[in-house]
């Protein structure tokens, strides 16, 4: 069973999201919050793998609450899976860049809602393609310009950007290695290469730089049926 936390100010949607993930055999519902103290305190409580968190909130915010989780070492044992609105684009970012493993959109189906809290669960991450582009371009327009002479990241090899597209659209290390006739073990040195040629620590980060050099394109984002 995978352990959920809901943490949204508003009752009817966090009760709501709990009722729904409570239809599902995978998911046991541990907690819920109003906000980001509340959260805070659910991820230091133990016993629980992802958090759904709203970033919007009274009192302190969700942005607060992935600050105070890093500073506290809860970033990794808990996984953050963001639930948002269209117009929060440049708090999403700062949240990815917080920490966050990925983030939806409040209006998706409980379908892909299960769908992304298992990725989470399994080491992938969940980024949502309606807001990718602009997303980018709050990240272009926040990201000051390079130096003059900054080197560009050592290259990948063909076989890394296989993993890393795989891993932009939110695979994780078992679906990859599955996909890809690759032992786990070894898509796992795919990934640690990537990350230290972009210069990132977490997926979510290569992910965004990455996109930021162009590595790939706007339909690594859908989940297609046949891979390389």
């Amino acid at each position: 069973m995978i352990r959920v936390a809901v943490v949204d100010d508003q009752t009817l949607v966090r009760q709501g999201i709990r009722s729904l993930l409570a239809l599902s055999d995978e998911v046991d519902v541990v907690g819920e919050g109003d906000d980001g103290e509340s959260a805070l305190a659910l991820a230091a409580g133990g016993g629980l793998d992802v958090l759904l968190l709203d970033l919007r909130m009274p009192r302190r915010d969700g942005l607060w609450a992935l600050g105070a989780m890093r500073e506290r070492g809860l970033a990794v044992p808990v996984l953050v899976l963001v639930l948002t609105t269209f117009d929060d684009d440049e708090l999403v970012l700062a949240a990815l860049l917080a920490g966050a493993r990925g983030y939806l959109l409040k209006d998706v189906t409980l379908e892909h809602l299960l769908s992304a809290v298992r990725t989470l669960a399994d080491g992938g991450t969940a980024l949502e393609p309606a807001l990718t582009d602009r997303l980018l371009r709050a990240a272009a327009a926040a990201r000051p310009a390079a130096p003059a002479g900054l080197l560009a990241p050592e290259p990948l090899t063909p076989r890394e950007l296989d993993v890393l597209r795989l891993v932009a659209a939110g695979w994780s290390n078992k679906e990859i290695a599955a996909a890809l006739h690759l032992a786990p073990g070894t898509v796992k040195n795919h990934v640690t290469a990537v990350l230290l040629k972009l210069g990132v620590r977490d997926r979510t980060r290569a992910v965004l730089r990455a996109l930021e050099l162009g590595l790939l394109g706007g339909e690594v984002f859908r989940r297609a049926a046949s891979v390389p």
